[in-house]
């Protein structure tokens, strides 16, 4: 027993002294060995990192020197050119003096003579008023009169010998101007309308619309008419399907609702998809392509006259007179052409040819208003024209080329001028059709001043009128009552050939949708 305690002690006291010479001896030895290799890697990399230091502070220093030596280059050539400039502009200076130095001695040798001339001239005025004055005493003495009375009967004989001469000659002028004048103006009317010359137009109150096959009309009558119907409503106009083979005829007095109606036409047929929901979505579809056709023919008849500037609001009304007419003439048409004839003539006068065709192009801009005016065509028209900013004389040639208010410029008797000579060419226009269209439009604006109406339609050359009114607005037993009060109003106000067909729709909707 006692010998194993002391193995063990022995072991313990052994493994003891081992982890004391390991930790005290063997284990400092390696540090310090470990120590030194890292002092030696920690050497080798701080002369890398000099050595990397040195050569980029080398290469710096280099681009430095460079940099100094360019820049010290620079500043030499540019103090050289600077020398060179001074050395310049000393010489430029010493030339300017000497120049000056010969300028004041020219001056004084200019002085001296100056003043020689002077005290010669009044010399030589001395020796002239005393000789004057002795040539009048002697001749105050021959004639027996003072010089004053000699002045005055010289200029009393020149007066009336010059007032003879001159009455004569203004007479000649008179007689001369008064035939030149005559054979001028017929000069330049003649050449005007000459050198302006457009087609003759003529508006219809139908357009024809053309189709591959009769199998198309039933497509477009639609079951007991209901398409024909709705297309009827949703443009204003008359349809009319006969026996004329592979043609469907489109009446209404207004262009505009003619062109909808023919464009619509044409993208139903041939989508080939026709029913009353897309009929109205077509329509409104094609209402939008025209507002926007209105617009480019607008700004293509400036940019054709070369007339800029136009506010846009002009230039759509401008646009507008395409689907207008003035007497059975085409309004674009009687534009342009008014237009033309005002830049000819203004030339031939000597004015400004860009201003009268400016005021020509808009002479007219009244008629094709967006609601109704209470004036004439011709104050609406400038009325329009100042409110989009355009100059006063452009104002007053429109406002006055009907005599509605004074002239104050020259360019609008020009105006007034090509105005009556664009429309009084033979076949330019006809009155009747004027009157026709006016007497439709007086149809719909007395069905529309009720309430409750939402739209009013004339057709069959006015011997119709539809009457759409709001369902939620009238009821079934105040159409009745509106149809005879319209009626009424119609006979009592207007004059028209034959009778007058009123027919007041009303029609309830109810829309859904199912997603």
């Amino acid at each position: 027993m006692d010998e194993r305690i002391i193995g063990v002690i022995c072991g313990v006291a052994f493994v003891i002294i081992w982890f004391i010479v390991w930790y005290f001896i063997v284990v400092p030895s390696k540090q310090k060995k470990m120590e030194e290799e890292v002092r030696k890697e920690a050497e080798v990399i701080k002369q890398k990192k000099l050595l990397e230091v040195k050569e980029k502070f080398l290469s710096k220093k280099n681009e430095l020197d460079k940099e100094i030596h360019q820049r010290n280059q620079q500043l030499q050539q540019a103090e050289n050119r600077n020398k060179q400039r001074e050395m310049s502009l000393n010489q430029k200076q010493d030339e300017l003096n000497r120049r000056k130095q010969e300028t004041e001695a020219i001056r004084t040798r200019l002085e001296n003579q100056q003043a020689l001339l002077e005290k010669k001239e009044e010399e030589l005025d001395a020796r002239q008023s005393d000789l004057i004055n002795q040539e009048r005493s002697k001749l105050e003495e021959l004639s027996g009169l003072s010089a004053e009375e000699a002045k005055q009967q010289l200029i009393d004989s020149l007066k009336d010998e010059a007032r003879t001469n001159a009455q004569a000659y203004i007479n000649d002028i008179m007689d001369e101007a008064k035939i030149n004048a005559n054979k001028e103006a017929k000069r330049i009317i003649i050449q005007s309308i000459q050198r302006v010359a457009t087609e003759t137009a003529v508006e219809n109150s139908v357009t024809i619309f053309h189709i591959d096959n009769d199998e198309v009309k039933g497509r477009v009558i639609g079951r007991e008419g209901r398409n024909i119907r709705a297309l009827e409503n949703a443009t204003g106009v008359e349809i009319v399907v006969d026996d004329t083979p592979e043609a469907i005829v489109i009446s209404a007095f207004d262009p505009v609702r003619r062109e909808i109606c023919r464009l619509a036409l044409h993208q139903l047929v041939s989508d080939g998809r026709i029913h009353p929901a897309r009929i109205e979505e077509v329509v409104a579809k094609v209402k939008k392509q025209v507002d926007e056709e209105v617009m480019e023919t607008g700004k293509r008849t400036t940019i054709d006259l070369g007339i800029h500037g136009l506010h846009p609001e002009l230039i759509r009304i401008i646009g507008k007179m395409k689907y207008r007419s003035s007497y059975g003439q085409n309004l674009l048409q009687h534009a342009r052409e008014t237009a033309n004839l005002c830049a000819v003539m203004a030339s031939e006068l000597g004015l400004n040819p860009k201003k009268a065709k400016r005021a020509g192009l808009l002479h007219d801009i009244g008629k094709v208003p967006d609601e109704e005016p209470e004036m004439p065509h011709a104050l609406y028209g400038a009325k329009l024209a100042e409110k989009y900013k355009e100059k006063p004389d452009i104002c007053n040639a429109i406002g006055a080329h009907h005599e509605e208010t004074e002239m104050t410029s020259l360019i609008a008797p020009i105006v007034q001028v090509c105005d009556a000579i664009s429309g009084a060419r033979p076949g330019a226009r006809r009155e009747i059709v004027e009157a026709y269209i006016k007497r439709l439009k007086d149809l719909e604006n007395i069905a529309m001043s009720y309430p409750g109406v939402t739209k009013t339609y004339a057709i069959q050359a006015g011997r119709e009128l539809r009457v759409i009114v709001g369902a939620d607005k009238i009821d079934d037993r105040q159409t009745e009552k509106l149809s005879g009060e319209i009626a009424t109003r119609i006979q009592n106000e207007m004059t028209y050939p034959g009778q007058v067909k009123i027919t007041v729709i009303r029609e309830t909707r109810s829309v859904a949708y199912a997603k």
